[in-house]
């Protein structure tokens, strides 16, 4: 069967503007940090219609997995969305066993991450001021630690920047290391260092936390402790509990989940004054 010149030249482009349009979706990717021989990339998506003379507040977003492993696409429909919302959103790479290291490097890597967003504001007009630092399990307790915890700087970061969010989004959080939480046995000691429920204090960032009531993982009075001791050091600590939700329930694949956890979430930074009510954005 033949194909007319014509159709092949309707074809191909076609083909281009399908894979035009694809890579418009994800704005960029960018390395932050160099370990070795390991490359560690954002992927950064940002408003459609961004005004240069704007600063807009940034989402990191930290995956989950166990510190063993796990990749920066969980919260990728995330990012499209809040991107979509007027938030720069940013997917971080960060080490895992994978890489063959423990999740004391993990966290070394979630602070270059968030000291790269505010060292590069100007670039991707960002408000320096209004970083949020989102993640669910190990993402969340990473996201939680470069808030509460001081120790674990990579030598090579420029430590005058600081890795402190400006606000908390956490997904069922792994949020206590020690005795009888969650990777205490690959912590050990160190957790009196490095769990953020041992560490909460005054200026503590505001909290939501998103927490299924039957997460074998995360107990639910953890969860309530924690948000005890935040909102006892002064610190707003929102907790939305989903009724026989699992570990993970709030990933798109599990899309009422995703749509309910999104609007707590996007109701959360409009109460924080971070996002307004427009423009509203259909959550598909």
């Amino acid at each position: 069967m033949k194909i007319g010149r014509f159709k092949i030249k309707l074809i191909g482009l076609l083909v281009f503007t399908i894979l035009a349009c694809t890579k418009s979706i994800a704005q960029q990717v960018v390395q932050y940090k160099k370990v070795d021989t390991t490359k560690l990339y954002i992927e950064i998506y940002s408003p459609e219609k961004i005004e240069t003379t704007k600063q807009y507040p940034a989402m990191v977003f930290f995956f989950g997995g166990g510190w063993i492993s796990g990749n920066r696409n969980q919260f990728k429909n995330h990012a499209k969305y809040f991107s979509k919302r007027g938030i720069v959103c940013f997917l971080v790479d960060y080490r895992t066993k994978v890489n063959n290291t423990t999740p004391f490097e993990s966290l070394k890597d979630a602070k270059s991450a968030i000291r790269y967003v505010r060292d590069n504001h100007s670039k991707y007009n960002v408000d320096p001021n209004k970083i949020i630092a989102a993640g669910g399990s190990a993402g969340g307790h990473l996201a939680a630690a470069t808030a509460l915890i001081d120790g674990y700087n990579e030598k090579t970061d420029n430590l005058s920047v600081s890795c402190k969010p400006n606000v908390l989004v956490l997904f069922n959080p792994v949020i206590d290391n020690g005795p009888g939480g969650y990777g205490f046995e690959r912590i050990a000691d160190e957790y009196k260092n490095f769990s953020p429920l041992h560490n909460i204090k005054k200026g503590a960032p505001p909290t939501i936390l998103l927490l299924g009531t039957k997460d074998a993982l995360i107990p639910l009075q953890t969860i309530e402790y924690f948000k005890l001791v935040m909102n006892k050091v002064g610190s707003v600590c929102d907790l939305k509990l989903y009724k026989d939700q699992v570990h993970g329930f709030f990933n798109y694949a599990n899309f009422i989940n995703y749509k309910q956890t999104i609007e707590e979430t996007d109701a959360f930074l409009q109460s924080l004054g971070l996002l307004k009510i427009e423009p509203l954005i259909k959550i598909e």
